[in-house]
């Protein structure tokens, strides 16, 4: 029996690695099989004044529902709509500034069709995706991009694997040409990914820091120095000079060093000069990874040399960095 089902645990394994194998194919045959039309399409939807409508059936339709997604989140609006829920109403979603991009690995998906002479009938560009040049949906597209004859992974043509893969992945490519040519920098990424782990690593110290500062002068008497630190609550305090640049700043490890006579002290004695800080426009993140590697719990945001704001490392754990 052990025997019987290490074999069984090895086949598992061989099929696993043969869908991947021939998944692989797939994609290299729609690689290398891109041309004119890919730039034409990437061309076309640069032009779209409204969104990409993304449409298919299915197995395609899911595919489609990602594709859209994608482009929304690289900055290209786009929105998914069900065949057959157009054809019951959400055809007034599709304007004539927009563009459809309709999938369909066959090209002669019937839950089209009401979709795709909406597009004829108003004038809507049609970008067709399929496997089939001749087939209707290619026919009547303004463009179609054609999928190139691949195996499904099945073996026997009945399950969408190879093809579903292949058409994702052109999702994807459209996408990052898009991308790339509005030139769609992380800061443009993360307002559309406010929330979550993707969020939180692109947000910056200007959004995170505390601007009420905790700040002394040089020659403020170590008794208002501790006041401070108490009030503000955040364990420590700058020390400006004349002119408002951050000259040091004093923490709990100052105060023990410096506790025999420490009332008698000023802040200048006190603190530890030149401190490290951070720019505003930094990534949280950065600031994260200075506080861990100097094990200290508090940055100052430093712009012209003038302390702007405060970041401690709990606002980096509330807002997901760790």
């Amino acid at each position: 029996m052990d025997n019987e089902e290490g074999l069984g645990v090895a086949d598992y394994i061989e099929t696993a690695r043969r869908v991947i194998g021939v998944e692989i194919a797939g994609l290299e045959a729609l690689s290398a099989g891109l041309g004119d039309e890919f730039s034409r399409a990437v061309e076309m939807i640069l032009a779209v004044r409204g969104r990409v409508i993304v449409s298919g059936m299915g197995k395609s339709g899911h595919v489609g529902r990602k594709i859209a997604a994608t482009f929304a989140s690289t900055g290209t609006p786009a929105q998914f709509v069900h065949p057959a829920e157009a054809s019951h109403g959400d055809l007034g979603m599709v304007t004539e500034s927009d563009l459809a991009l309709v999938l369909s690995n066959s090209g002669e998906t019937p839950e089209l069709a009401d979709l795709i002479a909406h597009t004829r009938r108003f004038s809507i560009p049609l970008i067709g995706v399929a496997a089939r040049p001749q087939s209707t949906l290619m026919r009547q597209a303004d463009l179609g991009l054609v999928l190139p004859a691949a195996q499904e992974a099945c073996g026997n043509g009945i399950v969408p694997t190879t093809s579903t893969t292949m058409t994702l992945a052109l999702g994807d490519a459209l996408a990052i040409a898009l991308m790339e040519h509005r030139k769609f920098t992380p800061e443009h990424f993360r307002t559309f990914h406010p929330g979550g782990k993707l969020g939180a690593l692109l947000a910056k110290v200007g959004d995170l820091m505390h601007t009420d500062l905790p700040l002394v002068g040089l020659d403020a008497p170590m008794s208002e120095a501790l006041l401070v630190i108490s009030q503000k609550g955040y364990g420590v305090t700058g020390v400006v000079d004349a002119d408002g640049a951050l000259a040091g700043i004093i923490t709990d490890g100052d105060l023990r060093r410096h506790m025999q006579g420490l009332l008698d002290l000023d802040a200048r004695a006190v603190m530890t000069p030149a401190p490290r800080t951070i720019a505003p426009g930094a990534l949280a993140e950065a600031a994260l990874a200075q506080m861990q590697d100097r094990k200290i719990t508090c940055l100052f945001a430093v712009e012209d040399g003038r302390p702007r704001g405060i970041l401690h490392i709990h606002d980096c754990l509330r807002a997901g960095l760790v």
